[in-house]
């Protein structure tokens, strides 16, 4: 059993791509290939249909990924928990992310994993919450930040933070202008939003559906970059939280008011796949990413604070 070369397979299992599977590895697609082949012929049988775009499952393929992937992990497992016997965290963690969360939140994140645990290797894909909850019921990521509705601390999901949700506009835009706006204010606006299914859009519909009204969505956009960009040149309004706007309204790119009548709190957390112990190198990254969580929403400017902190009361819990 070449665990190398069954690593490649899982990962072209998942990329559908023998060259990004080459570019994620640092080696050619040639060489890929290669040991794809090797373990078709010790196999008997194919282990993927190659097509014009890629590489999919063959039948083969499908039936026995699954028990690769449990045989790569406990191996992994084994080699790490020998390692951890002297407490230094190493091995890699697969983090999902929302977009919302890309940056500054998950650079931060990163940052301070390689300055303080080189040992960590971080694998980060982004998506979306329902791509990202199927990503860890399959066991195809350790960890994934979430939105929640409500803030909730238990085995599976670690509350990080809680921010506002804030009408984005252009900069000088009139009604984004005061500190605040009210959620009816909200209907017949040009609204830039993510795509479903979204638990964050889902609620947010929700609370237009109590109001009477339903949002004008001009466009769906998965990309934050792309949501900012079209709001700062007045194409539309973006509804948003803290960590994903403060970059834009310090550079004065854009700017924001928080939604009021209802206020709409954005609970970030992080949630462990249900599979699989913990590692030293996973409970690290949740710890800091825990930290990251808290310092980011310390620094943000008063009028971005969540409701809740700065009015006194207390914050969600950090976990």
């Amino acid at each position: 059993m070449n665990q190398t070369a069954w690593k490649l397979f899982l990962d072209a299992s998942e990329l559908g791509s023998l060259s990004k599977v080459a570019l994620l590895h640092g080696t050619s697609q040639p060489h890929v290939s290669r040991q794809i082949g090797e373990l078709e012929r010790s196999c008997g049988g194919r282990l993927f249909q190659r097509t014009g775009r890629g590489v999919t499952l063959s039948a083969l393929g499908a039936r026995i990924a699954p028990q690769v992937r449990e045989w790569l992990d406990s191996t992994e497992q084994l080699q790490n928990e020998i390692q951890n016997s002297a407490a230094r965290p190493l091995g890699r963690v697969r983090l999902g992310i929302i977009p919302s969360v890309a940056h500054p939140f998950t650079s931060t994140l990163l940052q301070r994993l390689s300055e303080r645990y080189p040992l960590i290797q971080m694998r980060v894909r982004e998506g979306q919450g329902s791509q990202l909850q199927n990503w860890l019921d399959e066991g195809s990521l350790d960890l994934a930040v979430l939105l929640r509705s409500g803030p909730a601390d238990h085995r599976n999901a670690l509350a990080l933070t809680a921010t506002d949700t804030y009408l984005v506009a252009a900069a000088g835009d009139p009604l984004t202008q005061q500190p605040t706006v009210r959620f009816a204010d909200l209907a017949g606006l040009p609204l830039v939003t993510f795509c479903r299914p979204s638990e964050w859009r889902e609620q947010l519909d929700e609370q237009a559906r109590r109001l009477g009204f339903q949002f004008k969505v001009q466009l769906e956009a998965d990309s934050l970059n792309l949501q900012l960009a079209l709001v700062a040149r007045g194409s539309a309004y973006a509804l948003l939280g803290g960590f994903a706007i403060a970059p834009a309204v310090a550079q004065g790119l854009v700017q924001a008011a928080r939604v009021v009548e209802p206020a709409v709190p954005r609970h970030v957390a992080i949630a462990v796949a249900r599979t699989g112990e913990w590692t030293l190198a996973t409970r690290t990254v949740v710890q800091e990413a825990q930290a990251v969580a808290r310092d980011m929403t310390e620094a943000l400017p008063s009028g971005q604070q969540p409701a809740a902190a700065a009015s006194g009361r207390p914050a969600p819990s950090q976990g």
